[in-house]
């Protein structure tokens, strides 16, 4: 792939966040001489909260143009090919930012998730999109040569968990205003790595490459 056609790559990728739940709430006690929980005055009852983690899963997509929105899945959405062309890519999903960019002249690469790899996606994509890394010439697991996922994603996790989360509502808040501060300066040196990446995979037969990189 030439220079120029790396510039006008669009690299895509789903993450999963949770809210940060510390402490370990079957151990918490309540220690009152009363009989029955109604005894005990309103303010000295502790709240109850949630046994298990809660997460978000977000989807974005960057380039050498610049980066897409975030886009938050809906909880509970089952991300098959359906949802994954209609919400993440269609409608205010990806590609609208995508084009808003690029215009019409870009190449997508997704990871290897099962709804982007499915003929209902691919048919999406050759009809939706002017040029796109087709399944069976990319890696199913390839995390190693996805920009977003070995450099963006490290770095707005730092920025996200400096502060303590406390609700999927402040999660998403927290994600919006990180997002933003994601440079382009950041992204074009995570997509520079790119190339060089690559030619390490092959390399290396498809085998990890982290103990090759600098």
């Amino acid at each position: 792939m030439t220079a120029d056609k790396m510039a006008q790559t669009w690299f895509s990728y789903e993450k999963l966040f949770t809210v940060q739940t510390p402490t370990n709430t079957e151990n918490d006690r309540i220690y009152a001489a009363v009989s029955n929980k109604r005894d005990v005055p309103p303010e000295r009852l502790l709240k109850g909260r949630k046994h298990f983690c809660q997460s978000i899963l977000v989807s974005v997509a960057l380039s050498k143009h610049g980066k897409t929105s975030l886009v938050f899945v809906d909880r509970g959405a089952k991300v098959n090919s359906s949802y994954y062309c209609d919400y993440v890519l269609g409608g205010n999903g990806l590609l609208r930012d995508i084009r808003r960019l690029s215009g019409n002249h870009f190449i997508f690469q997704q990871d290897g998730a099962p709804a982007h790899r499915s003929r209902q996606t691919v048919a999406f994509l050759t009809a939706n999109v002017p040029e796109f890394i087709e399944p069976e010439n990319w890696p199913t697991n390839s995390p190693d040569l996805n920009s977003v996922d070995y450099c963006i994603w490290g770095a707005l996790q730092q920025l996200v968990y400096r502060q303590k989360i406390r609700d999927l509502d402040h999660l998403k808040r927290v994600l919006t205003s990180c997002w933003e501060q994601i440079n382009q300066e950041l992204m074009d040196k995570a997509i520079d790595q790119w190339m060089d990446r690559i030619s390490l995979v092959i390399w290396a037969k498809g085998w990890h490459i982290e103990q090759h990189l600098n």
